[in-house]
Formats: C-alpha cells, sequence, structure tokens
C-alpha cells in the first residue's frame, strides 16, 4: 500500500539517522587510531596509508558486487528484510573499537570493517532510498529521496560534531549504541514491504530472467540461485547510455574523493599535529554545505 505523506516515512528517517549518526561519528577518530595503533609515538606513518588505501579499494569492489545482490534480494524479501543486513553489520565494527584500540585490536578491526563495508558503507543509503520509493506514491517520490539523503547528511554533520566533543573511547561506545538502537528501532517500527513485485513499472526489478515469473512459494535456496549474475549487470550498463554515464561520474567523483581524503588527513596529522578535533571541524564544513543543499534544495 502506498503511502500519500512524507510524514508516513518518519519511523524510515529515524532509522536512516541512527545508523548515518553511528557510521559517522568515526572517522574524525579513525585517523589517530590507525596511526597510533601502526606506528606508536610517531606522527607519520605510511603504512596506514597503503592500508587505508587497500582497504578503501576493496571496499570499492566489494561493494560494486554487494550492492546489486542485496538490492535483487530486497525485490524478493523485502527493502525492510535486507535494510536490516547492512544496519546491523555496522555494529560489529564499532564493538570491536569500543572494547580495545591497541594494535590487536585494530587489526581485527581492520579485516571485519573490510567485509562488513561492502554492505553497510553505501547499502544503508542505497536501500532506504528504495524503500522510500517503492512506499510513497509517485508524485512524492523524488521528495522522499531526497529527504532521505539530507537527514543522512544532517546524521553526518551531527554525528562529526559529537566526535568533537566526545573522548575517544565514548565515539565508539556512542557509534556501537546507535547502530543496535537503529536495527531494534527498525525491526519494531519500519513496516515491511512485500517481496513481491508489483505491476507498477516503477517498481520492477531493473533485472528479471527472460519470462521468469517469480513465485511466493520458492525457497531459500532456489531464490539465491536466481541471483544476478556478473554478466548482466555488465548488461544492464550497455543497455543504457545515460546509465552508463552516471555509472562513471560516479566512480570518478569516488576515486577522487577516496584518493584526496585519506592521504590529506595524514598528511595533515604529519604535517600540522592535527587530531581528530581538528579533522572533525574540518568535516563539519563539508557536511554543513551538504545537509542544507540536501533537505532543503533537493525536496
Amino acid at each position: 500500500m502506498k503511502m500519500d505523506k512524507l510524514s508516513d516515512l518518519k519511523h524510515l528517517f529515524v532509522t536512516v539517522f541512527l545508523a548515518n549518526f553511528a557510521l559517522n561519528v568515526i572517522p574524525p577518530a579513525i585517523t589517530d587510531i590507525t596511526v597510533g595503533a601502526l606506528c606508536p609515538s610517531q606522527d607519520e606513518c605510511s603504512l596506514a596509508i597503503y592500508l587505508s588505501g587497500f582497504q578503501q579499494a576493496i571496499l570499492g569492489l566489494g561493494s560494486m558486487m554487494m550492492l546489486p545482490l542485496l538490492g535483487h534480494l530486497s525485490d524478493i524479501y523485502g527493502r525492510k528484510a535486507l535494510l536490516t543486513v547492512p544496519v546491523a553489520a555496522s555494529i560489529i565494527p564499532s564493538v570491536i573499537l569500543a572494547i580495545g584500540r591497541s594494535t590487536n585490536y585494530f587489526y581485527v578491526y581492520y579485516a571485519v570493517k573490510t567485509f562488513t563495508g561492502m554492505v553497510s558503507d553505501s547499502g544503508i543509503e542505497c536501500l532506504s532510498i528504495a524503500y522510500a520509493a517503492a512506499n510513497i506514491s509517485e508524485e512524492k517520490r523524488v521528495s522522499a529521496i531526497g529527504f532521505v539523503a539530507g537527514i543522512g547528511s544532517a546524521a553526518s554533520l551531527l554525528g562529526t560534531m559529537a566526535a568533537r566533543f566526545l573522548c575517544t573511547a565514548q565515539i565508539f561506545l556512542i557509534a556501537a549504541i546507535s547502530s543496535m538502537v537503529a536495527t531494534i528501532y527498525m525491526r519494531i517500527f519500519v513496516k515491511e514491504t512485500s517481496g513481491r513485485i508489483d505491476s507498477e513499472p516503477l517498481n520492477q526489478p531493473i533485472l528479471v530472467d527472460n519470462g521468469e515469473e517469480r513465485s511466493q512459494s520458492k525457497s531459500v535456496s532456489q531464490s539465491f540461485k536466481e541471483v544476478l549474475p556478473l554478466k548482466d549487470i555488465f548488461c544492464l550498463l550497455k543497455s543504457s547510455v545515460t546509465l552508463s554515464l552516471a555509472t562513471v561520474v560516479a566512480f570518478l567523483n569516488g576515486l577522487g574523493e577516496g584518493g584526496q581524503q585519506t592521504p590529506y588527513l595524514y598528511f595533515l596529522k604529519a604535517r600540522l599535529q592535527y587530531n581528530k578535533d581538528n579533522f572533525a571541524v574540518l568535516m563539519l564544513i563539508g557536511y554543513t554545505g551538504a545537509a542544507i543543499g540536501q533537505l532543503f534544495l533537493m525536496p
């Protein structure tokens, strides 16, 4: 059943806020944690830059594989069921660093974050937008997507601001609690969407088997066999010039931002002795503009 008002998505908005707050309270502190764990008593650490770059590459490739999979499965099992996966996955890395931030704990965090980040970093935003698009009337759809993006940016802004005033140990504890609350809140209050795809064109799955009808009675194992192969993703990109160009723009934008941000933070720490408080102020400038634009201009 379609919702006619943006207020009908209020529980989704709360979930998006809590989940994004948990994700974005961590970045201002992670540079200090990484350097302290890998190069104790030093401000310069080339190993930290190499490991961060490697992690970004793995996260990017993994997200490219996992996000179409999550989207496909959400067509079968419903948006809420699949949104639970990235929100719950974001709990584990925060808990690890809340327990300890020594070298051993950092390596455990690094490995776990590399895997969970494939679904949590971008999956929360993508599936939240998919949920909003599937459950709001067509005339309100663009505004709903704008609100989801804007609330995510507002959560990033407040998470970064909180990191400025919290101590390092509290940051990861707050992040873990926020992710847990988001997961529980979503499971209780967010309404489940049917896994059945209706006849409205905008609600059709992007990729379907030729002429094959999906039955509600299919087993889990059979559904996984239907997961779209990688070649179908490339076929989809080749079938639409607009989608291909949008993908290229998104890739180049992410490449530029990722290549600039990580070395830049380590440079500031090495040359200007920046810490989490300085990083938080720096990030606040960017998040403030993003939140204002997405909350008030996009809708």
